[in-house]
């Protein structure tokens, strides 16, 4: 039975009784996540795949192992996640099948790598069976719970969608969603299939118009809008970039927190659809990380940092 959070508005219980379902649940289809939830990518090295040095594979394994002991359930990976070291779907394999029952994975597809690591191309529509079967073979699964279609610059996702729809009707994919979108593309998506997630980067230092119109739409619909890059700001893939400011820095202070989990409470604060799926490598930020469900900013936080974030490019 898992434990509930002894108190939900005090970050520094950093100790495995604050549990990802502080921050609430939401449903991903008929798969109900806690909104707390763990990105892979950060494991096989830096968030640009290439650069930087991961964390040792035991330290990745006990990572993973320590995000479901917190009650972590929705853990975002790909099969394009990978470095000269490190493969995310392998460590995720190693570290946690036989997978708990609730534990809910999600993949994308639609970038290309070659087995160099070299970025080719989007990947064609009639290659992306080829891609999906591969997240199926590394992760040990006979259906992925839920495929992103990762739009890489395309004007028009119907070709593509279309193709994760009939692997979808064919039994390999539960559920589907789409990343990196426009509002144009959601519907255009929408139209072949139901959509149960939206990623977007999204965060309080990257402000961009089209997002939060999706963040409104999602809302509306009831789909679950999943920011990606929420605590590196306009870093992205780079990791942070943004100065924290005296006001973030002020906020953590008043909570006794970081600057990472102001960040994250603030865009988890955006609305009960949104996820998040902070990354890393480190067990104490780990720990932190799902500390952050658990902080409550108040009206006058959000507002001070509201104002930060419609600055922000």
């Amino acid at each position: 039975m898992r434990r509930r959070a002894r108190c939900a508005h005090d970050p520094r219980m950093t100790s495995p009784t604050i549990t990802a379902d502080a921050a609430g649940t939401w449903k991903l289809g008929d798969l109900s996540v806690n909104r707390i939830g763990f990105g892979a990518m950060r494991l096989t090295g830096s968030a640009a795949f290439h650069l930087g040095r991961p964390s040792e594979r035991e330290q990745s394994i006990a990572v993973l192992r320590k995000a479901v002991e917190l009650g972590v359930n929705h853990i975002d990976t790909a099969a394009f996640y990978f470095s000269s070291l490190r493969s995310a779907n392998e460590l995720i394999n190693s570290a946690l099948a036989p997978y708990p029952d609730d534990l809910v994975i999600v993949t994308k597809v639609g970038p290309f790598r070659d087995c160099s690591g070299e970025w080719g191309t989007s990947a064609r529509p009639d290659q992306l069976r080829g891609h999906v079967e591969e997240n199926l073979r590394q992760l040990g699964r006979d259906q992925l719970d839920v495929v992103n279609l990762r739009r890489m610059r395309q004007d028009s996702i119907a070709e593509h969608f279309g193709a994760l729809a009939e692997l979808r009707d064919a039994g390999l994919i539960r559920h589907l969603g789409v990343s990196d979108v426009e509002p144009r593309h959601l519907a255009e998506a929408q139209a072949i299939a139901p959509v149960v997630c939206v990623q977007n980067q999204y965060g309080l230092h990257a402000h961009r118009p089209q997002t939060e119109e999706l963040l409104r739409i999602c809302g509306e619909q009831g789909i679950a809008f999943v920011p990606f890059y929420a605590v590196a700001g306009k870093g992205g893939p780079h990791g942070p970039a943004a100065d924290d400011g005296d006001e973030v820095r002020a906020i953590a202070r008043a909570h006794a927190g970081t600057p990472a989990q102001v960040r994250l409470a603030w865009t988890l604060q955006q609305g009960p659809h949104v996820l998040a799926i902070p990354g890393t490598g480190n067990p104490d930020h780990l720990v932190q990380n799902v500390a952050a469900g658990a902080l409550r900013l108040t009206d006058d936080e959000m507002a001070r940092l509201d104002a930060l974030h419609r600055q922000a490019e």
